[in-house]
């Protein structure tokens, strides 16, 4: 009886050091293969493929999120309140990965979860992005390349030089396309027109800011690009309310507010939140950084703003 107590003791000893091993190493930054998960509710928006596209869709783990690569198919994935707990705002949800991969946990579903239980419809878009090599392997090789350290000589004294404009035209295109397809299925989805935002992290963010400054069709209420890049912009005369977030630690930052600076010299409504710590592509917050309340400060924003309201107008 005693050999058979220590033994269990034992085997639950293991199994606990396993599951901590394994959580570790999923969380060392590791590349990991990943099998595609199902995405039952995703509903593709028809924008159509990526030219010289060299390998399907696939998926890999790192730090523990899923995140997908060679996307040449745009999705849209609703994330619907609770019945009876929807207020009636939208938020169009895209995820970061420097244009080659997405962040789909981290920066997409569980954002969009999160939105939804604050009576807000999420729509995480899942847009095309540039191809990457066909083998795992290859791409895993690409990501831990060495990469040149950003430009800081102007970071106090001025603008850093303007990083090269990718061409984001499928990106815009398919952003333009979710945003139609709220519009057309808002009585179903519960929204009022009137109030659809978008948030993104970092390549998200970027879209979103791509969008603002360049649709001609997608009439967002508000926008939360989440640690994208801070340049200066040319904001449009009717530039949507913007909450802006970014930490000190970030790569991104660089000591520059051009962005911020544009949207009140432009007399557009601006927040902006500079948190001391929580580097890059921290989602919601990793712990014990301080940027770990950005969610719950752009909730307070959104309701201040009267974005947050009972009754759906359709």
């Amino acid at each position: 009886m005693k050999f058979r107590r220590l033994f269990l003791i034992s085997t639950a000893r293991l199994l606990f050091l396993l599951t901590i091993t394994i959580r570790m190493m999923a969380q060392d930054g590791t590349i990991y293969p990943l099998e595609a998960p199902s995405e039952p509710n995703a509903i593709p928006l028809g924008t159509g493929g990526v030219d010289n596209q060299p390998a399907p869709e696939s998926w890999f783990r790192q730090w523990g999120d899923p995140m997908a690569r060679n996307i040449s198919v745009a999705t849209l994935t609703p994330f619907l309140p609770e019945p009876g707990t929807a207020n009636g705002a939208a938020v169009i949800v895209a995820p970061g990965g420097g244009f080659r991969w997405l962040s789909m946990g981290n920066e997409g579903w569980e954002v969009a979860e999160a939105l939804a239980k604050q009576g807000i419809a999420a729509f995480v878009l899942k847009y095309r992005l540039f191809p990457t090599a066909p083998s795992l392997e290859e791409f895993a090789d690409w990501m831990n390349a060495p990469r040149p350290a950003p430009d800081t000589s102007n970071a106090t004294g001025g603008t850093p030089p303007r990083p090269p404009q990718m061409d984001l035209s499928n990106q815009l295109e398919d952003a333009e396309a979710a945003y139609a397809m709220i519009v057309r299925r808002a009585k179903e989805w519960g929204v009022d027109t009137q109030r659809i935002g978008m948030i993104g992290f970092s390549a998200g963010a970027g879209l979103t800011m791509h969008a603002t400054l360049h649709s001609k069709s997608m009439h967002l209420a508000f926008i939360g690009p989440i640690y994208g890049g801070m340049g200066p912009v040319d904001v449009p005369d009717n530039a949507p309310p913007m909450f802006n977030v970014i930490a000190t630690d970030d790569f991104l930052f660089r000591g520059q507010f051009g962005v911020i600076n544009s949207w009140y010299q432009a007399g557009r409504p601006v927040e902006f939140h500079l948190y001391q710590n929580g580097g890059h592509g921290f989602g919601l917050g990793n712990p014990n950084r301080t940027s770990n309340r950005w969610f719950d400060a752009f909730i307070h924003w959104l309701d201040v703003n009267n974005f947050l309201m009972d009754a759906p107008k359709g």
